[in-house]
């Protein structure tokens, strides 16, 4: 009863309010105009998010905790040696993989020479500046002896030179593990790509060789230099391989994926963008045109797209005014204003064709507004509370929390839009139906015997039907002249609820199920920043040839141990060693007792014995000299020193294309350093994507299905049967659980985009779900097949109408030459396509009960024949 007394109160508001706008029809029309233009004007002047790692990694992670950790212990300026850019911070560096199209190898003497020309031309760079010409050598990082720090594989590819020169032959390169002639041992697992090997770990060929050049970014002049400089290093990469056709080259730099990421919102803005506009506004103006001249709304199809682009554009200039910043990820704002904003205005349109011509238009428009603004209410409030939950601090990630910010504030704005821009417009339609003008000129359309003697196609401009030559029974028939109309009352319905059509579509339904389940549990999760760039650029060329060449092993770890641990202990020495298993050491501990031993040095001397040979072999051992960067020492009273901190780097035999096995490995070395006797921490820049990525991902779905259910359930009271709710849910359950899987059977990941379209595919379901279900739980006067009908010829013209505007609009972005576009494109067209599927085949054969009369023998009684189907 309660349930009853809130759904009329509300409906009276809503009629009352529907009044109240239609005596105000020029306020109402011209305020959200004014409104749009003030706050728009200051999108004028955005600003663009510089940071990726802001946007797309965790916000609150411990791997920044850890970064923070490692640069207190070990600066940036005391990293030169190991791989300068993969320990802490990715800085400012040019990078290049050199190949071959005939994969010849690398290390014969022709390419070794134009690889080392190659470096040569790198190092010439000039980035002038008033009064002044830097170059590599003035922005590098610096060695011990105020040299420019360069990859080691420079120094191989320079001693087999010089061998093969002087005609050495006892000159070889091991793999992954070199020694250079000054006896230091160096890595080249990263630098030496598709490698064949002899016995020992001699190279015998490489496919691929790939340089590094680290430049200083200290202050913001040297910052801008550097940026520069990475401009020119591309630049000069290209030219080069203009010149020397027979290999490929791959350049990239620190700069790479920002500009590859801002590239998505240009190459999307030049054609796409406006095609999809075309489209959208050819196809709504289409969909609200029938034969009727007076009846045919084409303008409200247009006007609808305006309320959309204002509620947008108002959000965009109140973001900006606030300090936010654009990125490519507000892309999806309008296919999400698209498909609510434009349902929205479909409905109001259809609840004018049921109510009577011969009432006011004020009487009028009160009827839609009690008919469709109750449903839309509510929908709309299911966006504001799963985006809202999305754009709360509890979104980790910053992309996702922007973007469900940007999206309240814009289907806020659209919802009030569409009650008084919207509402406004279709009053003076309205009027202009009443009076019996054309709807596209405005002008008077004459009485059909009055158009006699004009030519056929002026007939057929001006056809209408008037009121006088209507009788009662043709009267609500008024507008099935409209295609839309037509096909499904006299055409889909029947069909639909065919006795021989219903075991089809339970087979359909199955198959469903079916192939959503096959994909479901393949999901995986997205985590390489490559799928959020455009493509055939720098990354997406050198991401594909990093992971071909460069795959056999993981990026470089850092094992920092944090604490004063008793190094000249046997037991913990081992302890470190064992903890490392499996990995490639690469840094001082491993090699030092190694030196040690062959010295034939006891490790179990005294504490103070142990760290002063510690300290005086660096010294005396030239091999080692370069390490003292990897060890803190600290000086004590007596003075003793103490190790309070060192660190060495490992190497995983791992593939890095595959995510899951580098976080895998993450994890596991975090609970040993949980577990361990020797307090260590482990990081790599790409650890902080990575951190907690599953749960940060999750966070915002999770969340706005558990909000969506609360207030599910909590409408419950404002609906007038809580039973709606019930086949709301499952039916939310059914189409979020096929679109995950067939995105997954789409190559599709669940990554910060798709999580995204995940969530408006919640708000998209229930949109479009809610009305039928409703119209039907809600009839009682007729058989159940009778009701299912009349669901369909009620809300389905609607549904059908945003269908066909949502996915000529979403057309144009599978031809984006972007990674980003390209999932929006498949998660939201596979919403809209299950969602249209569950709305006009399985709900009415799901809901569907029918009821056949039978009279018995005697034809004393009727009984009816229920069968479910």
């Amino acid at each position: 009863m309660l349930r009853q007394v809130l759904h009329r109160g509300l409906r009276t508001c809503f009629s009352r309010l529907g009044h109240f706008i239609a005596s105000h029809p020029v306020f109402f029309a011209s305020a959200p105009v004014l409104i749009s233009i003030l706050l728009g004007a200051s999108f004028s002047r955005y600003q663009v998010e510089e940071s990726v790692e802001h946007l797309l990694a965790p916000q609150h992670s411990l791997a920044k905790i850890e970064r923070n950790l490692v640069n207190s212990l070990f600066p940036v300026n005391r990293s030169k040696h190991r791989l300068y850019s993969d320990l802490q911070t990715p800085g400012r560096y040019g990078r290049v993989i050199v190949t071959s199209f005939q994969k010849a190898n690398m290390l014969d003497q022709h390419h070794t020479d134009l690889i080392l020309k190659l470096h040569a031309a790198v190092t010439k760079i000039q980035v002038p500046r008033p009064g002044f010409n830097y170059t590599f050598a003035h922005i590098c990082i610096l060695n011990n002896d105020k040299t420019c720090i360069v990859d080691d594989i420079v120094h191989v590819l320079e001693e087999l030179k010089n061998a093969r020169a002087t005609n050495r032959t006892n000159f070889a390169i091991t793999y992954p593990i070199t020694h250079l002639k000054d006896g230091r041992a160096v890595y080249n697992g990263h630098q030496l790509g598709g490698v064949t090997v002899h016995s020992k770990d001699r190279v015998k060929s490489a496919e691929a060789i790939q340089l590094t050049y680290y430049l200083q970014s200290i202050n913001s002049l040297n910052d801008m230099v550097a940026e520069r400089w990475e401009s020119s290093f591309c630049d000069t990469v290209r030219l080069f391989q203009k010149s020397n056709s027979k290999v490929k080259m791959y350049p990239y730099t620190s700069s790479s994926l920002r500009e590859d990421f801002q590239k998505t919102s240009r190459v999307s803005e030049q054609r796409y963008l406006v095609t999809s506009l075309i489209l959208v506004v050819t196809m709504a103006i289409l969909c609200c045109t029938m034969q009727d001249c007076v009846r045919s709304k084409p303008w409200l199809g247009l006007l609808g797209l305006v309320t959309i682009s204002l509620a947008t554009l108002t959000a965009a200039g109140i973001i900006n005014l606030t300090g936010g910043k654009y990125n490519s990820t507000f892309l999806g704002v309008p296919f999400v204003m698209l498909g609510h904003g434009l349902y929205g205005t479909f409905e109001m349109l259809s609840s004018w064709r049921k109510t009577r011509e011969d009432q006011h238009v004020k009487e009028r428009t009160a009827a839609v507004y009690a008919d469709s603004m109750l449903s839309f209410s509510l929908t709309t409030a299911m966006y504001l509370v799963t985006f809202g939950i999305g754009a709360s601090p509890f979104t980790n990630i910053e992309a996702a929390r922007i973007f469900c910010c940007n999206s309240c504030i814009a289907i806020f704005f659209n919802y009030l839009y569409v009650l008084s821009f919207y509402g406004s417009s279709l009053v003076f339609t309205g009027y202009i139906e009443n009076n019996y003008q054309h709807s596209i000129f405005c002008r008077k359309v004459p009485k059909p015997e009055a158009l006699q003697e004009k030519p056929a196609w002026y007939r057929f401009l001006l056809t209408a039907r008037f009121s006088e030559d209507t009788t009662e029974g043709e009267e609500a028939n008024t507008y099935e002249s409209h295609l839309l109309v037509c096909f499904l009352k006299r055409y889909y319905c029947d069909w639909i609820t065919n006795t021989y059509v219903k075991p089809f579509v339970v087979l359909f339904y199955l198959i469903y199920i079916s192939f959503a389940l096959m994909g479901y549990l393949q999901v995986s999760e997205g985590s390489d920043l490559s799928n959020i760039v455009a493509t055939a650029t720098q990354t997406i060329e050198y991401t594909t040839a990093q992971q071909k060449y460069f795959s056999n092993y993981s990026p470089v770890i850092g094992f920092y141990i944090y604490e004063s641990i008793e190094y000249w202990n046997t037991s913990v020495q081992e302890d470190v060693l064992e903890y490392t298993k499996g990995f490639v050491r690469i840094s001082w501990f491993e090699s030092y007792l190694n030196y040690l031993r062959k010295l034939n040095v006891s490790t179990g001397l005294p504490k103070k014995n142990f760290t002063d040979m510690l300290r005086n072999s660096f010294l005396k051992a030239p091999q080692f000299s370069h390490f003292q960067e990897d060890i803190i020492f600290s000086k004590k009273y007596n003075d003793e020193v103490d190790v309070v901190a060192s660190r060495m780097f490992l190497v995983a035999k791992t593939m890095e294309t595959n995510r899951e096995e580098l976080y895998d490995l993450l994890e596991t070395l975090r609970r040993l350093s949980v577990t361990s006797k020797v307090k260590f921490i482990v990081f790599n820049p790409s650890f902080v994507y990575m951190d907690r990525y599953a749960s940060s991902l999750g966070a915002p779905l999770h969340n706005s299905c558990i909000s969506a259910l609360f207030l599910l359930f909590f409408s419950a009271f404002l609906v007038a049967d809580s039973l709606i709710n019930v086949w709301i849910t499952l039916t939310v359950v059914s189409v979020e659980f096929g679109v995950i899987g067939f995105m997954t059977l789409w190559k599709v990941e669940l990554d910060c985009i798709s999580v995204l379209c995940l969530i408006y595919g919640i708000n998209y379901t229930i949109d479009n779900c809610a009305p039928l279900l409703s119209t039907f739980v809600l009839g009682k006067d007729f058989t159940r097949t009778k009701w299912v009908k009349n669901a369909l010829e009620v809300h389905g013209v609607a549904i059908l109408q945003s269908y066909l505007c949502y996915i000529v609009g979403l057309i144009p972005l599978a031809a984006v030459p972007s990674n980003l576009t390209c999932t929006l494109f498949r998660c939201l067209f596979l919403i809209a396509f299950v969602t249209f599927f569950h709305c006009f085949a399985i709900l009415p054969n799901r809901e569907e009960i029918e009821c056949v009369e039978m009279v018995d023998i005697d034809s004393t009684r009727v009984v009816d024949q229920i069968t479910t189907v």
